[in-house]
């Protein structure tokens, strides 16, 4: 039988295998002593007490580093890029995506960068590479901890699929799935999984953003409810909700997701976009979106990345995030997207009045 123990240092569970005195966690590499409870020592008296140390500071702990938060809480991101380095499914826009998500974080929305927790296969750390443990744990990480006021941040650039769904839950019959560096050999991170890891333990006061450029990502956080969209603007929410009444919503708090397309869509990896080098199709127009000055409600969002995947033939100029991408390396091309961006949430909402922030 295993045992939960937190962290010391991130206050990740982990799951604790039989016999075993220490453990060293994947999202903050901190090792964790348990000590045999036949050997404790007796409670100390009240005069013998004193107090524990302070942890140590740590972009994996709740609070990061620095001033304390302002009155709009504490943000909080996780960046995961999968490229599938020298295999068949290798990508060549995700490292690209992530660099410019992250760059978009700090410099449009004050994330600081020490609450930016980035997984790609760039990195030299084995516990900071997208493998399925990993994104499991810094998923955990994401929502550990979090309070009222709190922003958190979800953006995945990588292959996406689907599998059969034999509960009912689904309303297409599949479930929908996100493919780690080693999907191949560990499987694949299923939407009830990411559903029950990041969506539905968020309190009340709480927000997050996904934005998954994936395919076959429409609903790959499971969310109650799809913004149906037509090109004219004009939409519909689409109820979502499991037919068994297993619960897909938050505990209090907001979920919205961005995705790259459709459920039965692809999404592309391209440089038809920017030209110059490769990216996510729906990484590129959801930055675009904001700094051409469309990120100013959800509705508005939605139909500008919509409309620069449409319009690959026409200018795509921009400003400080997509100047960052003419400075990356070149990549391959693939025309012809035939992709339509995606909004999910766990409430439904007026597009058009809410505004956008993250």
């Amino acid at each position: 039988m295993l045992m939960l123990v937190d962290c010391s240092g991130c206050r990740t569970p982990l799951q604790l295998p039989p016999g075993a005195q220490t453990i060293r966690c994947a999202v903050c590499q901190a090792v964790t002593r348990v000590a045999d409870s036949r050997a404790l020592p007796p409670a100390p008296s009240s005069s013998s007490f004193h107090r524990p140390p302070p942890p140590s500071t740590s972009p994996y702990n709740h609070a990061p580093p620095g001033p304390p938060p302002s009155a709009h809480g504490r943000k909080r991101a996780l960046i995961c890029a999968v490229s599938y380095k020298r295999s068949r499914h290798e990508l060549k826009g995700c490292i690209n995506d992530a660099k410019c998500m992250k760059y978009l974080l700090v410099n449009k929305f004050s994330f600081p960068e020490s609450s930016i927790l980035m997984l790609t296969e760039e990195e030299s750390d084995p516990y900071r590479r997208p493998t399925k443990q990993n994104m499991r744990m810094a998923m955990f990480w994401l929502v550990q901890g979090c309070q009222a006021g709190d922003s958190l941040v979800f953006h995945y650039s990588g292959h996406g699929s689907q599998q059969r769904n034999y509960t009912g839950d689904e309303v297409d019959g599949y479930d929908e799935t996100l493919c780690p560096s080693d999907f191949e050999t560990q499987g694949m991170i299923v939407d009830d999984e990411i559903n029950a890891t990041i969506v539905r333990p968020l309190p009340t006061g709480v927000r997050l953003h996904a934005i998954v450029d994936a395919c076959h990502s429409g609903t790959v956080l499971d969310l109650p409810f799809l913004c149906r969209m037509d090109r004219s603007g004009k939409y519909v929410w689409e109820d979502h909700r499991p037919r068994s009444g297993v619960w897909k919503g938050t505990n209090g708090g907001e979920a919205i997701s961005f995705s790259g397309c459709d459920d039965d869509q692809t999404s592309a990896d391209t440089s038809a976009l920017s030209k110059i080098t490769s990216t996510g199709a729906m990484t590129y127009a959801f930055i675009q979106a904001i700094e051409r000055g469309h990120g100013n409600t959800y509705g508005n969002m939605l139909n500008a990345m919509r409309s620069t995947i449409r319009n690959t033939d026409n200018d795509h100029g921009g400003g400080i995030v997509t100047s960052l991408i003419s400075m990356l390396l070149t990549g391959g091309s693939l025309g012809g997207l035939r992709q339509e961006p995606q909004l999910t949430a766990n409430q439904p909402f007026d597009v058009y009045t809410k505004p956008f922030s993250l």
